[in-house]
């Protein structure tokens, strides 16, 4: 069973940067599109980034966009996602997931999921 692991979440203040990571245990990323996305308290979780299998397009939610960064590594080990400018709303469990071959925003199509990682933005 493949697993995704996110890590760097943590406590910040507005304005500050995070930089998000996520590995695959048992293989790479190589071949799979990879998505971000998060849950507020008390909201259905969203759509925050994604990136295509060949590392060549990104797309993002509005609300992001600017502020975060998607990529991942060369060797296809590990997928980022740089968070700047962080505000109050950020505030949510990060979930990185992947999907075989495909480049999506739709979280139903992703195959694999992390157990997610916090990130607390303080006001």
């Amino acid at each position: 069973q493949v697993q995704l692991v996110e890590s760097g979440g943590g406590l910040v203040q507005a304005g500050d940067s995070l930089a998000l990571s996520c590995g695959a245990s048992g293989r790479t990323f190589d071949n799979y599109g990879v998505g971000w996305f998060r849950q507020a308290p008390g909201k259905e979780r969203e759509f925050v980034a994604a990136l295509s299998w060949n590392g060549y397009s990104t797309r993002y939610v509005d609300s992001v966009k600017g502020r975060f960064t998607i990529s991942k590594n060369n060797a296809n080990e590990s997928v980022y996602l740089r968070m700047n400018s962080l505000k109050y709303g950020d505030t949510a469990v990060y979930y990185c997931a992947d999907v075989t071959g495909i480049f999506t925003t739709t979280q139903a199509r992703y195959e694999f999921w992390g157990q997610g990682t916090q990130v607390t933005v303080s006001a």
